[in-house]
């Protein structure tokens, strides 16, 4: 089984596997730089070298970079779209030299935007000319679910596969599926009934070929707040039955899993643990 957790990069990225290993992470995500900041860090060939070679030293199976917070694929404002297709292009190239699995993007909103169908069409033509931009080497970006607070896109599957749909790059377009944002947006995972109509919305909208990752996290909020807010594996509203159905399922066996839950004391440690023990529950 590919689990993980989003880890710390300070002291170099080559780092998160020393950590991963203290987690017996197979999998594993990071930042490439400063998520609040539109300039990434330049990768030099002794980084790219101690990060290879901490990847092969290591368990982990899987990586994953996540993209920084300020993108917004979708904005009016040309100036920061302009940004957003930059800092993108960036960060998968940086992804193409140390040969990571994927990109995670949020495909964020345009606060004040009339119409969804506006922001869709921006992403997907920022999505053609970051891929056009960063050349056809490196991983797919893969579009995260999100839990449509504010001007958003993305919460509903439907958006997801309209964006697809669009682009003229669908080759290098996947998805990472978060359980947190899913049941924010409404979809009712926390039940068996409620979690079989949800993947059947998403092979129907979008396709379940192109789910690549799951971000395993529970909500501190309940279904449909549409407020993003992690919290930890059977402490949420989820619940701990909803994760168990989630690493039993043969659909979704080989897929990488990672948390992304409140980094507080030795609670990476427990949340992979309970995961760890419902993937094994009879």
């Amino acid at each position: 089984m590919k689990l993980g957790a989003h880890l710390s990069t300070a002291g170099g990225l080559h780092t998160s596997f020393a950590r991963g290993e203290e987690l017996g992470c197979t999998a594993i995500q990071i930042f490439l730089s400063s998520p609040r900041q539109w300039r990434g860090r330049e990768l030099s060939e002794e980084d790219v070298a101690k990060f290879r070679a901490g990847w092969r030293a290591s368990a982990c199976e899987a990586c994953f970079a996540h993209d920084i917070y300020l993108t917004r694929l979708g904005s009016r404002d040309r100036t920061i779209r302009s940004k957003s297709r930059a800092a993108l292009v960036q960060a998968l190239q940086a992804c193409a030299l140390l040969g990571l699995d994927g990109l995670v993007v949020h495909p964020a909103g345009d606060p004040g935007a009339a119409r969804p169908a506006g922001v869709i069409d921006r992403v997907a033509r920022s999505l053609d000319a970051v891929l056009d931009a960063a050349g056809e080497a490196g991983p797919p970006i893969l579009l995260e679910t999100t839990a449509g607070q504010g001007s958003d896109v993305g919460h509903r599957f439907e958006q997801l596969g309209r964006i697809i749909e669009k682009t003229r790059r669908a080759d290098r377009l996947g998805v990472c599926l978060d359980t947190c944002h899913v049941f924010a947006a409404g979809y009712e995972i926390s039940t068996r009934e409620g979690y079989e109509g949800t993947l059947e919305a998403f092979d129907r909208e979008v396709g379940l070929d192109r789910l690549k990752a799951l971000h395993l996290n529970d909500s501190r909020r309940p279904l449909g707040s549409r407020v993003d807010r992690h919290t930890h594996i059977g402490e949420g509203e989820i619940g701990e039955a909803a994760f168990a159905r989630i690493l039993q399922d043969p659909r979704l066996a080989g897929l990488p899993k990672l948390i992304e839950t409140p980094k507080e004391g030795d609670m990476d440690k427990v949340n992979l643990a309970r995961l760890r023990r419902l993937a094994a529950a009879a």
